[in-house]
């Protein structure tokens, strides 16, 4: 860790001392995203009116993400960086703590939340759930708070940001009542999802759900025997319909799982698959915040109903 940290710092300020202030006035906003949530978040924002890249793409594990050179040299280069905070891309939380020591702006989006809504762990380095994105009322002040910092940051594309900002929040206003009113549908005792991480509990905790996750907070941690053995026994007893694979993560943990409950002479089915850490792919209606939301409610009320 602390050689591949040492490389990260000299590439970093390599670049960094090679860098040109060649921009003008009317070139756009060079953004750099992590997630693929946060991509979709500032690209509504953000319209045409910015560049937005995206490091991660559809099916990559945030927690386990290591920056290669080519990433060094688009963080380097970009105006403003933003990321989800609260340890989840956990290998580029030196990279970004270099770039705040060479006055490179990034803007972790977790900090827009008030500590107090956070769910906490006893289990996880920074003591804080970092899935935040899976309460639409999270998203929406993240959303408001992304209208804020690309404001203030592009003063001269205020208005529109803020207008572009104004409808996407409406699209997530009906997109809540949608999910709410999909959610009414499945009867309260059978609302228990069992995942292959623990990524849900702002799901849980905004729509009313009992979740589990096979493994921790971070997908680094992982489950033994014992922790298979125990939520098999969970599965039986709550009498679980089905269990849910991930798209970010390994399908071999759920299907352990699912062989541990059948091994005690039970039946649970895999429900289907969700999306956790990551997007669809692009161009498709997964590969948005929006469609990948509707998609895992529909998948989990199918399933568990």
């Amino acid at each position: 860790m602390i050689r591949n940290f040492f490389i990260l710092s000299i590439l970093i300020t390599s670049i960094i001392s090679c860098k040109k202030e060649v921009k003008s006035k009317n070139q756009k906003l060079d953004v750099i995203t992590t997630t693929s949530m946060i991509t979709d978040l500032v690209k509504n924002i953000g319209g045409n009116l910015i560049e937005v890249k995206g490091l991660m793409g559809s099916g990559v594990d945030p927690h386990l993400y290591k920056a290669s050179e080519g990433d060094v040299s688009k963080l380097v280069n970009a105006d403003v960086i933003f990321y989800n905070g609260l340890h989840l891309e956990g290998k580029l939380v030196e990279v970004f703590e270099k770039m705040k020591h060479q006055d490179i702006q990034t803007i972790a989006i977790g900090e827009s939340l008030d500590k107090n809504i956070l769910i906490g762990s006893d289990y996880f380095a920074s003591n804080y759930d970092p899935h935040i994105w899976f309460s639409v009322k999270n998203w929406k002040t993240i959303t408001r708070f992304v209208i804020d910092q690309l404001k203030t940051i592009d003063p001269k594309n205020a208005e529109a940001f803020e207008a572009n900002g104004k409808s996407y929040l409406a699209q997530l206003e009906k997109l809540e009542t949608e999910l709410k009113n999909t959610i009414t549908t499945l009867p309260k005792e059978k609302r228990i999802l069992v995942t292959a991480h623990d990524a849900f509990s702002y799901f849980g905790k905004a729509y009313d759900f009992n979740v589990v996750g096979l493994q921790g907070l971070s997908t680094a941690t992982e489950a033994g025997v014992q922790d298979v053995q125990k939520l098999a026994n969970f599965i039986i007893e709550n009498k679980v319909k089905a269990i849910f694979v991930e798209t970010s993560v390994p399908k071999r943990t759920i299907e352990a799982l699912q062989a541990a409950v059948k091994s005690k002479g039970h039946e649970v089915t895999i429900g289907g698959t969700l999306f956790s850490d990551a997007l669809g792919n692009k161009g498709t209606k997964e590969g948005t915040y929006i469609g990948m939301f509707r998609h895992n409610v529909n998948t989990i009320v199918n399933a568990l109903r």
